[in-house]
């Protein structure tokens, strides 16, 4: 269990400086991937909701100390979008080839979009710029590509620790 946590430990500590340093660089009309978000959904497709809740508070937080909104606010949304996609994750065809980065896709939409929402509620009000929506567009589009990445990564921090050595493959 140690071990597993440590892992998950690993898995945000790298997306998130991932993000705010060689992402910066790889930035797709002016946007960068949500890393942590992919991987609070990537937990919740397969841990459940609980576990993506929780994750996705931690990897919320994390991400928060590099931003410039609430603190707290990345933490709401990830774990709502964690929770949610958590609840849905059981009735998923769990071999699909796609599945990994239509989650990704629908999961950073739904997660960007909660920020706005929550993020508007407790006085951000700049956030429903008009600009905004082709941002999140824009933003889930390139969270299904890195969900490519970032799911297996996943899988090998959840993994148990017997379960054998190696990437698992899906």
């Amino acid at each position: 269990m140690a071990t597993r946590r440590i892992r998950l430990v690993l898995v945000v500590v790298s997306l998130v400086v991932l993000q705010t340093t060689v992402f910066t660089h790889l930035k797709v009309f002016g946007v960068v991937p949500d890393l942590a978000l992919v991987a609070a959904i990537a937990v919740a497709y397969e841990e459940g909701p609980m576990s993506g809740a929780r994750f996705g508070f931690g990897a919320g937080l994390a991400t928060d100390v590099f931003l410039s909104s609430p603190f707290g606010l990345s933490a709401l949304a990830f774990a709502l979008t964690g929770y949610g996609v958590g609840l849905f994750q059981s009735g998923l065809i769990r071999e699909s080839r796609g599945m990994t980065s239509a989650l990704g896709g629908v999961g950073g939409l739904i997660g960007n979009t909660l920020f706005i929402i929550v993020g508007a509620i407790v006085g951000r009000t700049d956030l429903f710029a008009a600009h905004n929506i082709q941002v999140v567009v824009i933003a889930a589009l390139y969270d299904a590509l890195v969900a490519v990445v970032v799911f297996p990564f996943v899988r090998w921090a959840v993994r148990e620790a017997d379960a054998g050595s190696g990437w698992p493959r899906r």
